[in-house]
């Protein structure tokens, strides 16, 4: 009898996944609505056509422009030159913005000599000093860069202080006592208990030198997704401007999911405390 309740136990089917929650349908929803209203706007002539373009129009130009490319220039030419730029800034991010924010959160003396120069250049606008890196640096990659460098910094820098300062004094406590050294400490409890932040404050650094991406392709720059929709601007060149503008938002919502892949991956115990 117990043997035949177990093979019934084990033959019982396993309950389905469902692959679309409700908040899945509620955002496909949503873009419907906005796309929906876009085309009838267009298609009632509410607006012209230089301020907002019909959505084939816009579908037209991005086929016109994957065929042709813009400017004589591919593509995937603009594409892949701005997320080179935005990579090589967060990456150089990531190896340094990280060890500073983890060790201004766990001594105050290096907080006391770093906070004040990321304090003073984090609300200034990025074009205010673009035009004193392009004097320092040149007009070529290294100044863009450099840009999109400056904008990650202080998020990740300040999210990973926040995290060191919500660690528990007792987690530090009880590793000392069970007889771990400072470099311990670091590695195996701060680090790890950090990592939330940490995620948060790289997802937000990405947001935040996407965003920046403009402006340091508005010098001296003949690729670019940013740079592409500057010079359509100049002629009013609305389609071209939505295409650039849909790519840059497409591309960045694949970033962010690409790091929310590893957060999960890394930090699977997250919100489960």
């Amino acid at each position: 009898m117990a043997d035949s309740q177990v093979k019934i136990k084990r033959n019982f089917p396993c309950k389905p996944k469902i692959w679309l929650t409700t908040e899945h349908l509620i955002t496909l929803s949503t873009v419907a609505v906005i796309f929906i209203s876009w085309y009838a706007a267009t298609e009632w002539k509410l607006f012209s056509e230089v301020i907002i373009p019909p959505p084939g129009k816009v579908y037209k130009t991005f086929i016109d422009i994957l065929s042709e490319g813009y400017k004589g220039a591919a593509l995937s030419t603009h594409l892949f030159d701005s997320i080179e730029r935005l990579l090589a800034a967060f990456v150089f991010v990531c190896l340094t913005a990280v060890p500073a924010g983890l060790l201004s959160g766990y001594n105050s003396k290096i907080r006391a000599v770093l906070e004040p120069l990321v304090g003073f250049y984090r609300p200034l606008p990025p074009l205010a000093y673009y035009t004193m890196l392009v004097i320092w640096m040149g007009i070529g990659n290294s100044s863009k860069i450099m840009l999109l460098y400056l904008a990650g910094f202080a998020p990740v820098y300040l999210a990973c202080i926040s995290g060191v300062m919500k660690i528990k004094r007792d987690y530090i406590s009880g590793a000392y006592t069970l007889g771990a050294n400072k470099y311990q400490v670091f590695v195996y409890v701060v680090l790890p208990a950090c990592l939330p932040d940490l995620f948060t404050g790289l997802r937000t650094a990405l947001g935040f030198s996407y965003t920046t991406l403009v402006a340091a392709e508005m010098v001296a720059a003949e690729t670019g997704i940013g740079w592409m929709v500057l010079d359509a601007s100049k002629f009013l060149l609305s389609d071209v401007i939505f295409v650039g503008i849909f790519i840059m938002g497409i591309t960045g919502i694949m970033l962010d999911v690409l790091l929310k892949f590893m957060e999960n991956k890394i930090i699977p115990w997250k919100g489960k405390e």
